[in-house]
């Protein structure tokens, strides 16, 4: 029998969800801590300090069965090596625009993504959009066309960041794993070439881990830094209605947008001040359609109960 849909919130749930999406939001801090360390080096410890973490969960869980079962299924781990390289390619496009006074773009590109995905949606699945939901995505598309205009070039850290981020969660719904079995395998496939380019690194004499303790504990706290929240948010996702998701992931990007204006002094100018209230109208309007989606979820639900014989 399968499990119904959640049309209720958990107190419980909304605490694991807003614990997840403010701790995103402060971790360009952390990042532009470590802005004098390559992004390929921060994203090797971040996947290898992640892996005794996401293992250590399944343990206690229980779960590890279900990963020893997926390292013998070959078309899994090549659909689990897919979503891995995506969320590498995320993770070190956003490494990097943090740690060179790009985190504005960075903000623009999470604002951005939960539109991209809904075309993805209506591209590859056939899924038909709301007239307003193409309106929410016409004014995105439009933002981005002015930021370009303006520059001469797209802005090429937020569409890296949500080109990459929205094929990396469609590829992810196709995986046949857990959220947390599914993210231990994507790190034990990217410890192996993250080990080897460290081993590497060092043997060149370069690295900056063991070089003093500032930077190899901040090199070691990128593990609890990335798994911590995925865990908590997997955990968000099931207790939460899928509204409250959509609504509450907007908090990441706006406290990112607020710290790089106000603490790393990024500008705020020129098609920027255009662009940013479009995307904003666009993600009210989005919202809107998920609030109202979510309402009709329920009155058929009271419906068809209150239909029932008794």
């Amino acid at each position: 029998m399968s499990a119904k849909p959640t049309y209720t919130d958990s107190p419980k749930g909304l605490a694991f969800a807003l614990t997840t999406y403010l701790f995103w939001g402060v971790l360009p801090l952390y990042f532009k801590a470590m802005a004098h360390i390559p992004p390929a080096e921060v994203i090797a410890h971040r996947v290898l300090w992640s892996l005794p973490i996401a293992a250590g969960v399944l343990i206690v869980t229980g779960r590890s069965a279900d990963f020893r079962a997926a390292l013998t299924r070959p078309r899994l781990l090549a659909m689990a090596a897919l979503t891995a390289t995506l969320i590498t390619v995320n993770w070190m496009i956003y490494v990097w625009s943090v740690g060179n006074d790009r985190a504005m773009e960075a903000a623009l590109g999470y604002y951005i993504n939960p539109l991209f995905s809904i075309c993805l949606a209506a591209l590859l699945l056939g899924e038909r959009l709301g007239r307003l939901q193409w309106v929410a995505v016409g004014l995105a598309a439009l933002a981005v066309v002015i930021l370009t205009l303006e520059t001469g070039s797209l802005p090429l850290v937020a569409v890296g960041l949500f080109f990459s981020w929205g094929f990396y969660a469609f590829f992810k719904r196709s995986l046949p794993l857990g959220p947390n079995q599914g993210f231990l395998l994507e790190v034990a496939i990217l410890s192996i070439p993250a080990l080897a380019y460290l081993f590497w690194l060092h043997a060149q004499g370069g690295g900056h881990f063991g070089r003093n303790w500032r930077d190899t504990l901040l090199l070691i706290g990128c593990g609890p830094v990335t798994a911590v929240p995925l865990i908590f948010y997997a955990n968000a996702a099931k207790l939460l209605k899928l509204s409250t998701i959509g609504i509450l992931q907007y908090i990441t990007p706006t406290m990112v947008f607020l710290i790089a204006v106000l603490v790393f002094g990024e500008p705020f100018d020129g098609a920027k001040r255009i662009a940013f209230p479009l995307i904003w109208a666009a993600l009210v309007i989005y919202s809107y359609t998920l609030i109202k989606a979510a309402r009709s979820r329920r009155r058929a639900v009271h419906n068809e109960t209150s239909l029932r014989p008794e």
